[in-house]
């Protein structure tokens, strides 16, 4: 897609999210003095919508409004799996309703995270659906490593033993090693795609991070990879075009300029949109 520089500078002056500490005060506070007005839009269609606050990866510069959403997972037999929350009912309004919600590393992890850009919709965020919460390869290959793996096959650690020195041709090598892949999303025609990485900096992060410690294990940690701005699947390392916005290092999104560093986990408020009633 040509580039518009006159729409789309590289230099967006978009207001960045503030970092700090998980469940810091002032980030406690953002949003509530709307969240009434915010809850009464959203709940008059579909349930579980309304204002939420979520880990996600940075976003640094274009468009998008805010980070994408983290998934925190777990290594079981080699295997690496997303951890979904617990669930419960709830009464809301006078309406009980299922809620997938756990305390994580110091925040409230929810299924709300990931309502957004139509993904309140699909099967595999409902709080209640039987899924299987294995990371597995998607229908295609995001990266000439992963050119022999068949889709569906889990994603599994030794897969990522070069992680240390792996490189691609952009950027650094030794940065971290990634992959595409899909969640929650086994004979459902609606896909979560996921991106995963293992990195020494994220291991290194989870040594004085109490969510990252929770969230991610043994270097590995993914998102949900849907473009805050426009709903696209951004990318880690895999297109030569993200140099020319300072992104070879990144996650970046080729239909906006939108940048990620997944490097920068921090908290933001946004508004979940509704999910279908169960």
């Amino acid at each position: 897609m040509p580039l518009d520089e006159d729409k789309y500078p590289m230099e967006s002056g978009r207001r960045r999210f503030v970092k700090g500490v998980v469940g810091s005060a002032a980030l406690a506070g953002v949003g509530t003095g709307s969240a009434m007005a915010i809850g009464a839009t959203t709940s008059s269609s579909g349930i579980g919508g309304g204002t939420t606050m979520a880990m996600a990866i940075e976003n640094t510069d274009g468009p998008a409004p805010r980070g994408m959403p983290i998934i925190p997972l777990t290594i079981e037999d080699g295997e690496l799996q997303g951890v979904w929350p617990e669930v419960s009912e709830v009464t809301k309004g006078g309406q009980t309703v299922n809620v997938a919600e756990t305390e994580l590393g110091g925040v409230t992890y929810s299924s709300q995270w990931f309502q957004y850009c139509g993904v309140q919709t699909y099967p595999g965020t409902q709080p209640t659906a039987d899924q299987d919460n294995t990371f597995r390869v998607g229908a295609s290959a995001g990266y000439d490593w992963m050119s022999d793996l068949e889709p569906g096959e889990p994603l599994t650690v030794d897969m990522f033993d070069d992680y240390e020195e792996w490189g691609n041709g952009i950027g650094q090598s030794g940065v971290g090693k990634p992959a595409t892949g899909r969640w929650r999303s086994e004979d459902v025609d609606q896909t979560m795609p996921i991106q995963v990485l293992r990195s020494t900096r994220i291991e290194e992060m989870a040594q004085d991070d109490e969510f990252l410690s929770a969230a991610t294990d043994q270097g590995f940690i993914a998102w949900l990879n849907k473009c805050t701005h426009f709903c696209c699947v951004p990318g880690f390392k895999q297109l030569e075009g993200s140099a020319n916005f300072g992104a070879e290092d990144r996650v970046y999104c080729q239909c906006h300029q939108s940048v990620y560093d997944p490097f920068s986990p921090v908290q933001t408020t946004f508004v979940a949109l509704p999910r279908p009633e169960e």
